[in-house]
C-alpha cells in the first residue's frame, strides 16, 4: 500500500515513533524522565547546541510530547507544531515570538476574556500595541494595518459573540501589508477545519477543548504551515536563513518555548495523543447535536434570540458555511430576558452542569458576563458585546433529547 495515498486520519494513527521501542508497544510509551544522557561530550554539544535531534531536558523536547506533535503534524500537515502547557501559553508565546516593543497587534475586541486581556493589559505593557477594530470589514482592517503592525489575530469563531470573519479576505490584506495572519481556530478542530486554506500562517489551538478527549488534561499547540516570508518581518529576519525551520518556529523552540517555560508535560502529551484517536468522531456527534439543539431552543417561549452562525439567518451564516461547512463547532448561545434570568435558568438545570470549559463530554452552561468577563467593568464587557442577558452552551456527547428537555424546564 502507498501510504502517501492514505488520508490525514490515517495517516495519523499510524504515524511512527521516532525510535522503535523495546517492547513494540503499540501506544507510544509515556516517558516521565526529565534529563537524557549520552556517550561524548561531543554528542552533548551538538544536541544542546540544536545540531543533532537528541532529546537534552524535558522542558526543551521530551519523546512523548514530541510523538503527540507529530501526531497533529501528520493530521494537519502543518510544517512545525509546537506543544504547550495551556491554549492562554499557546497563544501567549506565539505573539511574544512576533511581537516587539513598538508594533502592534491588530484584533477584534470579540475575544476570550484572557486573550483580550493579554493584548489590551499585559503585551501593552511590554510597549506593544493593541488596534482593536472590526475585523469583519476590511476596509476597517486596512486602515489599522501598517509598516508596524506584526500580526492580524482573529478567533475564527469569536466567544461568545459567534461573529465569523471572512478568513481569505483577511489573508489578502496580510499578504499585501507583509503581515502575518494568526488564527486562534479551538471551536472548530483542524479534523474539519483546514486553516491553511483559508490563508491562516499561524493556528493556535488550545488542545484542552476538543482534543483532549473530554477534559482530561491542559494543552495548547501553535501550528507552522510555512507559509509567511518572514523576510517582511522585521523582528524574525535575522532568523530566516539561520535555520532549516521558519523564522517564527526557529524562535520558538530556540527562545521562546525553552525560556518562557510552558512546556507540555509527557502525561498530557499521552492522554492527548490518545484523545486524537476518536477526535473527529466525538466532534461530529456533538456538533451535530449543538446544531439540532440550537435550533430546538430557538423555538422555546423565554429564548429571545438563539446564536449559533451554522443557522440558516444567522448574519455569519454563509462564510460559515464556506470555512467550516454544514456544522461550525459545538457551542452556541442564546439570550433571556434578563440577568436575572439567566441566573435562574442555570439554578434550575438538572442535567447540564455549571460549569467553564468547551467541548467536555458532558454538556456544560455557563453566564459569560458574570463569569469569564466577570472581573471586566460594565464599559468594557459593552465594548465587546458581552450581554448580561446571554448564556453560552457548551455541547457534549449525551442524547439530544435528553439536553432539549433539561433547557426547556429550565427556561420555562
Amino acid at each position: 500500500m502507498n501510504k502517501e495515498n492514505l488520508s490525514p486520519e490515517t495517516k495519523m494513527l499510524h504515524a511512527p515513533y521516532a525510535a522503535a521501542d523495546a517492547y513494540n508497544a503499540l501506544n507510544m510509551p509515556v516517558y516521565y524522565a526529565v534529563a537524557y544522557e549520552f556517550e561524548t561530550a561531543a554528542q552533548m554539544e551538538l544536541a544542546f547546541t540544536g545540531k543533532s535531534p537528541e532529546h537534552v531536558y524535558s522542558r526543551i523536547t521530551n519523546p512523548t510530547v514530541q510523538y503527540f506533535e507529530q501526531r497533529v503534524q501528520a493530521l494537519t500537515g502543518a510544517a512545525e507544531v509546537i506543544s504547550f502547557n495551556s491554549g492562554m501559553a499557546a497563544i501567549a508565546n506565539t505573539l511574544v515570538a512576533v511581537a516587539s516593543a513598538g508594533a502592534n497587534i491588530v484584533t477584534s475586541p470579540h475575544l476570550f476574556g484572557n486573550t483580550y486581556s493579554l493584548i489590551a493589559f499585559t503585551l501593552k505593557d511590554f510597549g506593544v500595541e493593541p488596534r482593536f477594530c472590526d475585523l469583519t470589514d476590511p476596509e476597517d482592517v486596512k486602515a489599522h494595518v501598517d509598516e508596524n503592525t506584526c500580526a492580524v489575530f482573529l478567533e475564527v469563531i469569536t466567544n461568545p459573540q459567534m461573529e465569523v470573519a471572512d478568513l481569505q479576505a483577511l489573508s489578502a490584506i496580510c499578504k499585501e501589508r507583509g503581515v502575518p495572519l494568526i488564527a486562534d481556530t479551538t471551536v472548530v478542530p483542524f479534523t474539519v477545519f483546514k486553516a491553511a486554506t483559508f490563508g491562516v500562517d499561524i493556528e493556535v489551538v488550545s488542545s484542552t477543548k476538543y482534543i483532549s478527549g473530554g477534559a482530561t488534561s491542559l494543552g495548547g499547540l501553535a501550528l507552522d504551515y510555512g507559509t509567511f516570508n518572514w523576510e517582511q518581518s522585521r523582528k524574525l529576519r535575522p532568523l530566516v536563513s539561520a535555520s532549516s525551520l521558519s523564522a517564527f518556529s526557529a524562535r520558538m523552540r530556540r527562545e521562546i518555548h525553552r525560556n518562557l517555560g510552558a512546556c507540555m508535560t509527557p502525561q498530557v502529551a499521552h492522554m492527548q495523543t490518545m484523545g486524537l484517536e476518536t477526535l473527529n468522531l466525538r466532534y461530529q456527534r456533538a456538533a451535530t447535536t449543538c446544531k439540532a439543539l440550537a435550533e430546538k431552543v430557538g423555538k422555546l417561549n423565554g429564548v429571545a434570540a438563539v446564536n449559533y452562525p451554522g443557522l440558516p439567518g444567522h448574519p455569519f451564516y454563509e462564510v460559515s458555511r464556506r470555512q467550516f461547512g454544514e456544522t461550525p463547532g459545538a457551542m452556541f448561545t442564546f439570550d433571556v430576558s434578563s440577568r436575572e434570568a439567566a441566573f435562574a435558568f442555570i439554578d434550575r438545570l438538572k442535567l447540564i452542569r455549571r460549569a467553564t470549559n468547551l467541548f467536555d463530554n458532558k454538556t456544560l452552561a455557563i453566564h459569560p458576563a458574570s463569569t469569564i468577563f466577570g472581573t471586566f467593568t460594565d464599559d468594557l464587557r459593552r465594548s465587546m458585546d458581552v450581554s448580561q442577558h446571554t448564556l453560552r452552551i457548551s455541547v457534549g456527547l449525551e442524547a439530544l433529547d435528553d439536553l432539549y428537555r433539561d433547557i426547556a424546564q429550565a427556561v420555562n
